[in-house]
């Protein structure tokens, strides 16, 4: 388990590093900076030194000497200042310039990511992994860049400094300090694993929390808030520890390391107090010392903190580099032709998928759709009807058999070109933050106001908007504000009706309108739909008459195909499901 940790870290650090090195101009800057400061921040104490050494006793005081080194220690202090402002400014640049390039990564791979992932992953999870998680490494690369260069330069160049004053004292440091590099790394390796386990049920909560806000009227009326909360304080009981396991065993790395390095401090005073009684070295070397020995010490307790933290950004980035490396949508094939001038034939030959390998769904199913026909597609729940719609748009890729519009097989057309020419209004509506004119013209974002009224009024949408207070400037969010979940179907069909396609995806509809409406939308379907190839999918069988063939599918099959009238009077599967609607 801790070979595998090293070798996640290993691997996580090199991606990390990849991403720093386009910016390596900048961390150049921030370490001459960082030089800088660390030389200047060294030479005061020598300063320091000199001046007690120009006041060793009474009446032997040297003020002019005391005046040089106060200018030149005022001076050192000031570039230092200014070398510590301009590194802690590039640092913040580099930081969040590779943070935005992981996050940006991240998305773009979201949206290349196959259906079938997000189908078995948690949103909440997603979602914390591209921003809780990447806002945790964040924190963690900002202390590596502040403080571990500073930290691992104060002490190579402490070390120098105390080498150049005297031998001995210095050999007495670098003895002690392996001690407080090894607790450091020893308690480092154990946390690992722990922060991965807090990102975790991180992960876990937000997804719990991003459930109930988009499902809190469904909880509210089944009356589960106190189920919701038990689940709620269970994960958060899991985290709580997880919480506290990280940080108990992290935060025992500093006074750790400040134990053993004020036994270096403590082994530095007492040797050079027998040194400086001896008068081999001077109260003011003696003074420096002390002084380079807190420096270097304090390095050690800052880079003890800075390793904690980094264990938990690398876990964080682990995450998100998980979700980087997952496979995309099958890609496009070599040079991918543009689909164009459709007219809609449509062909499913020998065509067999399922969503779990070892459960058989569709399996070798044929069809053969000409140009402008209305094909309906009726079956129980579960027999395939969506899953060939999936299929149609290319959200999945089919297991064998081949699927084809106008003679070219989807696999070798772009999926833009292929999407563009369907027009899909599905039983769940999605809406986005924004007016509802921005809504409608989703697919057309160079509407004119007149084509989007006249979508609406073909949809029988216009009644309703012009009555919301701002009307098609009215702001909604997400799940369409305070718009009945018929209105929001109204729109998603409005957004259709703007800009009609060859090919048309009617999924249930208008199964959230009422009966009014619907018979107001059929006819505006039935002009929408003339001439064009279109795919109905439907549970009320009354709405899909008019259809040129009705496929009636069972277990992935199409067990029987013909019109309404052929179909009922086969006396069959399809003559059973339509009059079960009136027993």
């Amino acid at each position: 388990m801790r070979n595998q940790n090293q070798s996640k870290n290993k691997a996580t650090i090199a991606r990390i590093l990849k991403y720093i090195k386009q910016y390596r101009f900048l961390v150049l800057l921030s370490l001459i900076c960082a030089a800088i400061s660390v030389v200047l921040t060294l030479y005061a104490p020598i300063l320091i030194g000199h001046g007690v050494d120009k006041i060793v006793g009474p009446g032997e005081v040297d003020f002019d000497g005391l005046k040089e080194i106060l200018i030149k220690l005022c001076v050192v202090i000031a570039i230092t200042a200014v070398a510590q402002w301009i590194m802690n400014i590039l640092n913040n640049r580099v930081t969040y310039k590779v943070v935005n390039d992981v996050r940006t990564t991240a998305y773009k791979k979201l949206e290349r990511l196959p259906l079938s992932y997000i189908d078995a992953h948690t949103h909440g999870d997603i979602v914390s992994r591209i921003i809780a998680d990447v806002d945790q490494f964040s924190d963690g690369l900002l202390m590596g860049f502040t403080q571990l260069f500073t930290g691992v330069m104060t002490i190579i160049g402490t070390l120098c400094f105390m080498i150049s004053i005297n031998k001995l004292i210095a050999l007495i440091v670098v003895c002690i300090t392996p001690v407080s590099l090894f607790v450091a790394s020893f308690i480092a390796k154990k946390t690992y694993h722990m922060f991965r386990k807090q990102s975790e049920i991180k992960g876990e909560m937000t997804s719990l929390v991003n459930e109930m806000v988009e499902n809190q009227k469904v909880v509210t009326a089944f009356s589960m808030e106190e189920s919701v909360n038990e689940r709620f304080q269970e994960i958060n009981g899991r985290l709580n520890k997880a919480a506290l396991n990280a940080t108990f065993f992290s935060s025992t790395t500093n006074p750790c390391t400040r134990f053993v390095n004020s036994l270096v401090y403590t082994g530095v005073g007492i040797v050079g107090a027998i040194m400086a009684i001896k008068r081999l070295i001077t109260v003011g070397q003696l003074t420096s010392f002390l002084s380079y020995a807190n420096q270097y010490t304090k390095p050690f307790n800052e880079i003890s903190g800075v390793v904690t933290e980094l264990q938990n950004a690398l876990a964080s980035a682990a995450r998100v580099f998980e979700l980087i490396d997952e496979k995309t949508e099958i890609s496009e094939a070599e040079n991918p032709c543009e689909l164009k001038d459709v007219k809609g034939n449509v062909k499913l030959a020998n065509v067999d998928f399922s969503y779990n390998k070892d459960v058989e769904l569709i399996k070798n199913l044929n069809l053969d759709v000409k140009p402008g026909q209305r094909v309906a597609i009726v079956g129980p729940t579960g027999c395939g009807k969506s899953t060939v719609i999936n299929l149609l748009m290319r959200f999945y890729d089919v297991d064998a058999g081949s699927i084809s519009v106008d003679g070219h097989d989807i696999r070798a057309v772009t999926r833009k070109s292929l999407r563009r020419n369907y027009g899909m209004v599905l039983q769940e509506t999605w809406l986005k933050t924004g007016t509802i004119r921005d809504n409608i013209a989703y697919g057309r974002p160079d509407a004119t106001d007149e084509e989007i009224i006249a979508a609406a009024k073909q949809s029988h949408a216009h009644s309703f908007i012009k009555r919301l207070p701002d009307g098609y400037n009215t702001v909604i969010t997400e799940d369409g504000g305070n718009l009945s979940q018929g209105q929001k179907q109204l729109l998603c069909i409005t957004r259709v009706m703007l800009d009609l396609p060859p090919m048309l995806i009617l999924d249930e509809a208008t199964s959230s309108i009422d009966t009014r409406t619907e018979i107001r939308i059929q006819r505006a379907f039935a002009k929408m739909m003339k001439g064009r190839t279109s795919f109905v999918v439907a549970h009320r069988l009354s709405t899909i008459k008019e259809s040129d063939v009705i496929l009636v599918m069972k277990d992935g099959h199409i067990i029987e195909q013909g019109s309404h009238t052929e179909l009922l009077a086969m006396n069959g599967f399809y003559t059973n499901l339509y009059n079960s609607q009136w027993a």
